[in-house]
């Protein structure tokens, strides 16, 4: 009887369950593919507004999604919303909030916020000061005097505050953190390409497995190890160990571990070197064969020391590519010739081939000597580059 009437109470309470709608961010120049895929995913009533895509979902398929999308950073369940004018409408406020339905004292968690517009709180760390204080102060209220502590780097529980103008949005975080970090990347190298980029190129390439996928510049696999979770079907979050709506007084356990043990189930083998990638550093094949170590069928992805320079012939295959580029690695004055020299070798010797490359630093595509089809703007780690397409 007392969980039927706390569920009651609870449901009266939180905009995602009176609603059923969530919000995925994704950065502004995939928003309509990651639209395109929520819908893949189970999504409903999907509508793209401000800083991602607005949808409806049942619980079942919220976890899934959240399981599986390749393209959003973050997925959230709005919470409450109110006028905040001021930072103490912004304290008293979310104080109200019953806390302990997601968490309890002994927890840690951490709050990001975004701001804009309010003429009072302008400062998107002031803000999270202040609904930092007031969860704390309603768990001292409640418990005597025991808080839970926050943890900014790795906590339990994620909350999201986003103030516009003078209307505020408290959501729970259902990836508990940034949903890019799929797990596989121990070791690196140099400015490693942001794991939902990468995810992009590879939708963006529409590389269906039909033809091999070469990388050859491959850094710490980024690009071959989101092609081998696309093809085999891998979930995206396959490594992470925690998600933010086990967090949620709705969460149905079981319900979540079938719908785990279905997609895994549902992960298919993938063909000897149908992935391929190569690299010129002996440090960077290293660290692509121990990131792809960690996902199913990393042992079937051909990874070898070569200079792109001593490639061979390569035909009907595609191919996708992050090169190194000077404002990372230090080199500006050689980029040129290098970028020159790398379009010559894929003219020569990639005929019948599809190119994605990826230029971090677009002013070198007029370095390149061919012709792109296409190209699209991409940021990775808060820089602006370019995806472009070559027919050769």
């Amino acid at each position: 009887m007392n969980v039927i009437k706390k569920m009651s109470r609870v449901k009266d309470a939180y905009i995602y369950q009176r609603e059923n709608r969530y919000f995925a961010q994704f950065p502004e120049e995939v928003r309509k593919l990651g639209e395109e895929e929520l819908i893949s995913l189970g999504a409903k009533n999907t509508k793209i507004v401000g800083l991602g895509v607005s949808f409806e979902a049942d619980l079942d398929t919220l976890y899934g999604i959240v399981y599986r999308t390749r393209l959003s950073s973050r997925i959230l369940a709005p919470l409450v919303r109110f006028r905040c004018p001021t930072a103490d409408d912004l304290y008293e406020k979310s104080k109200k909030i019953r806390w302990t339905d997601f968490m309890s004292e002994y927890d840690t968690f951490a709050i990001f916020a975004n701001v804009s517009k309010n003429d009072e709180i302008r400062h998107s760390k002031f803000a999270s000061y202040k609904l930092k204080d007031a969860i704390c102060d309603r768990f001292r209220d409640e418990t005597g005097g025991i808080r839970p502590d926050v943890n900014p780097d790795s906590p339990d529980v994620w909350f999201n505050l986003h103030i516009y103008e003078e209307l505020a949005t408290v959501s729970l975080d259902l990836g508990c953190g940034s949903l890019h970090r799929r797990g596989y990347r121990k070791e690196t190298v140099e400015a490693p390409m942001q794991e939902t980029v990468a995810a992009a190129i590879i939708k963006m390439s529409g590389w269906d497995g039909t033809k091999k996928l070469y990388d050859p510049m491959c850094g710490s696999g980024t690009l071959l190890s989101e092609a081998l979770m696309k093809y085999s079907d891998i979930p995206s979050a396959y490594l992470k160990k925690q998600f933010g709506f086990e967090y949620l007084p709705d969460f149905e356990k079981n319900n979540w571990y079938e719908i785990k043990k279905h997609y895994q189930d549902a992960i298919k083998p993938l063909p000897f070197a149908l992935i391929e990638g190569s690299d010129v550093l002996r440090k960077a094949v290293h660290a692509t064969k121990t990131n792809l170590e960690l996902l199913p069928g990393g042992d079937k992805v051909k990874v070898n020391i070569l200079d792109i320079r001593k490639t061979g012939c390569i035909e009907n295959s595609v191919i996708v590519c992050n090169p190194p580029y000077g404002i990372r690695l230090g080199e500006e004055k050689d980029m040129p010739a290098f970028y020159k020299s790398f379009g010559e070798i894929l003219k020569e010797r990639c005929r019948g081939c599809e190119a994605y490359i990826y230029f971090g630093e677009p002013k070198y595509i007029r370095d390149f000597g061919v012709k792109g089809e296409w190209s699209a703007i991409l940021k990775n780690g808060g820089l602006e580059g370019r995806l472009v397409k070559f027919r050769l």
